[in-house]
């Protein structure tokens, strides 16, 4: 990728370096939209904090890179919640099928699991990202690299540099920032101070896509690192969902566990069905089988079938355990006391974000105009599951385009 000195479409006047577009963030959300820029013939200046780009993105990889999610479009969409109807137009333009035709493109065959799950066959994001980057280099982006963006002076976007200060002036600007989660990777929020201050309206940030934290007994250590699989979790008085997670020193992860994350951090219970599969009858007739001299937890173990972790929550949760069919109720129904959601710093993803009120449906900020907003900057949250991953890549799409057309037509009418 053309290196600091930029490539011909960059010109320098006076203090400010004039630029066509810039791009603020080399997450997916901003590389989608400077790929967007460059297939519409618009090079893109990308400035990225981080001595490398995408390195959330490369985290998420390192188990397995969930892409997008293969479903009917109404059930995919209805992950967004409300803000489905702003995302909806962005989400028809590149959705699943447009995120996994874009992966083949780049060289990376990809699968559909079981549950309806894209990832690439190589199951990684750094092949992914490196035929990315080539793409980009073809189009005469711009990487620069420790650039942290610290707000606008006049008209003139202003950074930190290895350099000293630097002021950039760009025909269009996309910002995509993140979240505020994970800030060791670059996502850390400090943004909202800047537009904060412009008076642009933001939703406070909540984490999402979290872990719950847990003061387990001292017994409970054996089971730290152990998955909990074949059962059924509620937040409140919701349904049922299937899900597994993991018995963490911490408390409780997992997609599982994630899946409910805004119910949870809204205050909801959180309550276990051990044994999904079977009717509370069923477990209370093998619950009334003869014990003989067993221990209670080998009684459990022996007439239930249950696998020293289910069995570990039940005896954590359940204490002290009632007798017949309280019992078996407990089995379909424990509740998993927990003492809230982790720190923001530790969740995937975030809540909250820049208002939609706050950018036209180009993402265009309104008090601002030629500066886009893509990515998780805006207020919109989604599950794991390749959810969130494709509303970064078709934000990001959207505001490329729509930053693409603005210059277009600011240089047709000269």
């Amino acid at each position: 990728m053309a290196g600091e000195n930029g490539p011909p479409h960059v010109s320098r006047q006076g203090a400010a370096e004039e630029v066509s577009a810039l791009v603020i963030g080399a997450g997916p959300a901003g590389l989608m939209a400077a790929e967007t820029l460059g297939a519409a013939g618009l090079p893109a200046v990308i400035a990225e904090a981080k001595p490398s780009p995408a390195r959330k993105f490369l985290m998420a990889g390192k188990s397995g890179l969930n892409l997008t999610r293969v479903q009917p479009a109404a059930a995919f969409l209805s992950a967004y919640a409300e803000a489905a109807p702003r995302l909806r137009p962005m989400l028809e333009a590149f959705g699943p099928d447009q995120v996994c035709a874009w992966a083949e493109g780049l060289g990376q065959p990809v699968f559909t699991g079981s549950t309806g799950r894209v990832f690439p066959r190589a199951m990684k994001a750094s092949p992914l990202l490196r035929a990315w980057l080539q793409r980009l280099d073809g189009y005469g982006a711009t990487l620069r690299t420790r650039w942290r963006w610290t707000g606008w002076e006049g008209d003139a976007v202003m950074f930190d540099t290895p350099a000293g200060p630097q002021q950039v002036r760009a025909g269009v600007t996309v910002l995509a920032l993140g979240g505020a989660s994970w800030a060791r990777l670059g996502s850390d929020g400090a943004w909202a101070r800047v537009l904060d201050a412009e008076a642009v309206p933001r939703a406070p940030f909540a984490p999402a896509n979290v872990g719950l934290r847990v003061d387990w007994s001292a017994p409970m250590a054996r089971q730290f690192g152990q998955p909990v699989k074949g059962v059924a979790l509620r937040a409140g008085g919701g349904p049922w969902q299937r899900g597994e997670f993991v018995i963490s020193a911490r408390g409780l992860e997992g997609g599982g566990i994630y899946a409910l994350s805004r119910l949870l951090r809204e205050g909801a219970a959180l309550t276990a069905d051990l044994l999904p599969d079977w009717s509370a009858d069923k477990v209370a007739a093998r619950l009334s089988r003869p014990r003989g001299k067993a221990s209670l937890s080998n009684h459990l173990r022996k007439a239930l079938g249950l696998e020293p972790a289910r069995l570990a929550l039940l005896m954590e949760f359940g204490r002290p355990l009632p007798e017949g069919a309280a019992l078996a109720a407990l089995v379909k129904a424990l509740p998993l006391r927990h003492a809230g959601p982790r720190p923001i710093d530790e969740a995937i993803s975030t809540a909250g974000g820049l208002c939609w009120e706050a950018v036209d449906a180009g993402l265009m900020l309104k008090g601002r105009p030629g500066t886009f907003v893509a990515g998780e900057m805006l207020d919109w949250e989604a599950p794991t599951g390749g959810y969130l991953l494709t509303g970064c890549l078709a934000t990001g799409r959207w505001a490329g385009q729509a930053a693409a057309d603005r210059l277009q037509a600011a240089w047709a009418r000269r």
